[in-house]
């Protein structure tokens, strides 16, 4: 009775690992735009549903990240990130509300 207690028990853990290693391949990924010099580097971020993108204000000004209706974030002083995970698939077209010609998008597959 011990020994197929044991068995039973072993299965079970086999069969948790087994699933933990293949839900695992399908990870979320972090991606990362600068802000520097009035611009957004990369200008297009290409994700997947779930990855989160991260803005990272290097300019010695504000800046703040939108996306009408979607996101937006406080003023981002400098060194200041903003992070944002994308939930349903579409194009996310961004601007810094404080200079407008700043502009990028975020492609989420």
């Amino acid at each position: 009775m011990i020994s197929a207690t044991i068995r039973s028990l072993g299965a079970r853990v086999l069969v948790a690992a087994a699933l933990s290693l293949h839900l695992g391949g399908a990870h979320a990924e972090e991606f990362k735009v600068t802000i520097d010099n009035f611009t957004f580097t990369p200008a297009e971020v290409k994700v997947k549903v779930g990855d989160t993108v991260t803005w990272t204000n290097h300019d010695d000004i504000p800046h703040a990240v939108v996306s009408a209706g979607k996101y937006r974030s406080k003023t981002l002083d400098t060194d200041d990130t903003f992070s944002f995970t994308f939930a349903s698939a579409g194009d996310y077209k961004y601007f810094c509300s404080l200079h407008p010609h700043m502009t990028g998008t975020v492609k989420v597959e």
